[in-house]
């Protein structure tokens, strides 16, 4: 009978495999599943954002967060089972280059690739809905809110909220990569996104969707929350929690994993 789910060993040594696609994989395809896991990021995003704009008054804050968590997660069940290029998720395949697998500066490189599709299909996403006419009302100011919170949290707090953010991410995926049915894809992924987003966990590729949409709904609204600009989206959000998603998903999920499953183990290219 067919497995139903792989173990934790046969799991890290899946995502290891996973990571030497670097090395073939051409760059136009890379790219272009970079700006879809973009996409589908953003309309996670959205959807919480819409979710949630009332929530809070009817339900309570934790209720609110809880809601929005639940419905964000349809961004990561887009990028595992239809298939797209995500930065966060691919901190992951550090366990290949921890492993020897792939070299170092390849890995950067497509990181550098996929970060940068990731944030051009967010901020066009957020441009779209600034012009839908869907971002009005209480929808707008409220997506206006979520931004300038997180364009005024400060540096370490940002940084810490990666790193919490993507150890869950990247957990997800890996029990993503367990599961051998949809079924179970689906409930790998949900859970540990709506518990980083009940958390108040900061997520970089969401925020290229977040804080855009409400620079851009500002911009034509007339709203002007204090400390809501884009240096503060760039170096005061997404340069801190880019960097806390790299240690989160870097250090406690492939460095962890790979230390404790693969430490040790001969390389493919060694045997």
């Amino acid at each position: 009978m067919e497995k139903k789910f792989l173990t934790p060993v046969e799991a890290a040594e899946a995502v290891m495999g996973n990571g030497k696609r670097v090395l073939t994989q051409p760059i136009a395809s890379t790219i272009v599943l970079s700006l879809l896991a973009g996409f589908y990021i953003a309309f996670g995003a959205q959807l919480a954002t819409v979710v949630t704009h009332d929530a809070t008054a009817h339900l309570g804050s934790g209720v609110a967060r809880f809601l929005g968590g639940s419905v964000f997660s349809v961004g990561l069940m887009l990028v595992i089972i239809c298939g797209a290029e995500l930065f966060t998720g691919n901190t992951l395949l550090a366990k290949s280059a921890l492993h020897g697998e792939i070299p170092w500066l390849k890995l950067a490189e497509n990181w550098v690739v996929v970060i940068l599709g990731n944030f051009v299909a967010s901020i066009l996403f957020a441009w779209m809905m600034s012009r839908s006419g869907l971002l009005t009302g209480d929808i707008a100011e409220h997506a206006v809110n979520i931004a300038a919170r997180k364009c005024n949290l400060p540096f370490t707090e940002a940084l810490i909220r990666g790193i919490l953010c993507n150890w869950l991410v990247c957990l997800a995926i890996f029990m993503a990569v367990s599961a051998r049915d949809i079924p179970g894809k689906i409930l790998a992924c949900y859970v540990p996104i709506m518990a980083f987003v009940t958390s108040g966990f900061e997520h970089s590729v969401a925020n290229m969707y977040f804080i855009p949409a409400g620079l851009f709904v500002a911009g034509g609204s007339g709203l002007d929350p204090i400390g809501l600009n884009w240096s503060a989206f760039l170096l005061g959000n997404l340069l801190p929690v880019t960097i806390g998603n790299i240690i989160g998903g870097c250090l406690f999920v492939a460095g962890a994993y790979w230390f404790i499953h693969l430490r040790g183990q001969k390389t493919s290219s060694s045997s």
